[in-house]
C-alpha cells in the first residue's frame, strides 16, 4: 500500500514538474508571438527625436608651438515622425543645425547652418517594395558671406580708405535664399526604418533665390535677373543606420540627382555621415561629415565636418 501511495505521489510530482516546464515554455512562446505580432502589426504614429549641443574650446597663451585660441558651439535637432499601417508607410524627418565659431582676432563665423525636411510616403506593392511619393526641402537659417576680391579697372587690388584689405565679406545667401525643393513619384525598397532606398525617375527640382543675389550675375544656378531655376530629372535617396557596437551608431544619408534637361552626366551628390558615440544617457561624442557636389552652385566638392563632446536629450 505504501509503495502504491508513493508511486502515485511520485507520478503527480513528475506530472506537475512537466506541467510547470510546459507552462513556462508556452508562456515564453506566447510572449515571443506577441512581440512579433506587435512588430508586424500596424501601429499608427511613432515619434522620436534627439536634441544635441556640442561645444569646443581651445586656449593658447605663450605657446611656442603656435595656435589660435578659439571657441565654438553647435546645436542640432534630428526628429522623426512616422506612420505605419498594413498597406501604407509614411516617413518624415526634420534635421536642423546651427553653429558658431570665434577665433581670437577674427569675426564670428558660422560652422553649421541647415534646415532639412524629408517626407516619403509609400503604398505596399509586394515584399519590401512600395509605390512611393517623396518631397524634400532644404534651406538655411542665417545669412552667409563669401570673400570677394575687389579690383580697380587696371586689375590691381582696390584698397579703399576705410578698408585696407583687397577682399571683403559680401552677403551671398540668407534664410530661404537659396531654397531647394524636390518631389516626384517612384519606387521604395524598405527593409526596415534603418535601411531603405527610394528611386524616383521623374523628379522635379526647384531652386529659389532672392532677386538681389542675381542682380549682377547668376547665383546657386539661377540665372542673372531671375529668381527661380526649374530642373527635371532622376533622384535616388538612400538611408542606412547601424550600430558597430552597443553604444556607437553610424547614420548614412545619400541623395543623388541627375538633371535630364542640362548635363545629365553631372550628378549632384549630397552625402552625410553622422557618428554618435554614447557615453551615458545625456553625454555623447558626435562626429558629422557632409560633402556636396553641385556644379551649378560650385564646381567642386563642398565639405563640412563637426566633432565634439555634446549634451544629448532624446524625446
Amino acid at each position: 500500500m505504501k509503495k502504491i501511495l508513493f508511486s502515485v505521489i511520485l507520478a503527480f510530482a513528475i506530472n506537475g514538474a512537466f506541467a510547470q516546464v510546459n507552462e513556462k515554455e508556452l508562456l515564453k512562446k506566447n510572449e515571443e508571438a506577441a512581440a512579433k505580432l506587435k512588430e508586424e502589426k500596424p501601429n499608427g504614429w511613432t515619434k522620436k527625436g534627439t536634441f544635441t549641443f556640442l561645444a569646443n574650446q581651445a586656449t593658447f597663451n605663450n605657446w611656442l608651438a603656435g595656435g589660435q585660441s578659439n571657441i565654438s558651439g553647435n546645436i542640432g535637432l534630428n526628429y522623426d515622425f512616422n506612420y505605419k499601417s498594413e498597406k501604407w508607410n509614411w516617413d518624415n524627418k526634420i534635421i536642423a543645425g546651427y553653429g558658431l565659431t570665434k577665433i581670437k582676432g577674427q569675426d564670428v563665423q558660422k560652422s553649421d547652418d541647415r534646415l532639412v525636411f524629408n517626407s516619403l510616403a509609400g503604398r505596399k506593392a509586394g515584399g519590401y517594395w512600395y509605390y512611393s511619393l517623396f518631397f524634400n526641402f532644404q534651406t538655411q537659417f542665417d545669412s552667409g558671406f563669401a570673400k570677394v576680391e575687389f579690383l580697380n579697372d587696371n586689375g590691381t587690388p582696390n584698397n579703399s580708405a576705410d578698408d585696407f584689405n583687397d577682399t571683403k565679406n559680401v552677403k551671398n545667401s540668407h534664410f530661404f535664399s537659396p531654397a531647394y525643393f524636390q518631389f516626384g513619384p517612384g519606387m521604395l525598397w524598405k527593409k526596415s526604418d534603418n535601411l531603405k532606398v527610394n528611386i524616383a525617375p521623374a523628379t522635379s527640382k526647384l531652386v529659389m533665390v532672392h532677386k538681389h543675389f542675381t542682380e549682377f550675375g547668376p547665383s546657386f544656378g539661377v540665372k542673372q535677373g531671375e529668381t527661380t531655376r526649374f530642373e527635371f530629372g532622376a533622384a535616388i535617396n538612400a538611408y542606412y543606420k547601424f550600430n558597430v557596437m552597443e553604444n556607437v551608431s553610424f547614420e548614412n544619408i545619400l541623395n543623388l540627382y541627375s538633371n535630364y534637361l542640362e548635363d545629365p552626366q553631372n550628378v549632384d551628390i549630397d552625402y552625410t555621415l553622422n557618428v554618435v558615440m554614447k557615453i551615458n544617457k545625456y553625454l555623447t561624442t558626435n562626429f558629422a561629415f557632409q560633402t556636396i557636389y553641385d556644379d551649378n552652385a560650385f564646381r567642386g566638392f563642398q565639405t563640412r565636418q563637426v566633432i565634439g563632446l555634446g549634451v544629448s536629450y532624446g524625446f
